[in-house]
């Protein structure tokens, strides 16, 4: 219920996770919904960066004009990029990578002449 007596319906969260800011806020807007960014208070100028958190999650059922909580960076210790490249186990030795490696270089030969 509003403070003016009228009942606001309840509205589902959409998944705002992996959108740029800017459409995240147009997801919420058009739901009825606000969004606020505790980890960045430019939040306003903030257009693409990409929200990696959000509260509540999609699908749950809040009243309209509710706020969804979005994060724009992993908190210490949560995701990220992590190590990229492979670490082990190395692939069995054989096969392609045999055939890949690089041709050695036969020993000059040296001609003289008589």
């Amino acid at each position: 219920m509003t403070p003016d007596g009228r009942h606001t319906p309840d509205v589902r969260v959409p998944r705002l996770v992996g959108l740029m800011a800017v459409d995240a806020c147009e997801s919420a807007r058009a739901r009825g919904l606000f969004v606020h960014a505790p980890d960045r208070p430019d939040f306003p100028l903030v257009v693409v960066d990409h929200v990696v958190r959000q509260y509540p999650q999609p699908g749950a059922e809040v009243p309209r004009d509710s706020v969804v909580h979005v994060w724009f960076d992993f908190g210490e210790g949560e995701g990220g990029g992590g190590v990229r490249e492979p670490r082990g186990p190395r692939p069995p030795t054989g096969g392609l990578g045999r055939e890949l490696e690089e041709p050695r270089t036969a020993p000059a030969v040296l001609l003289s002449s008589p």
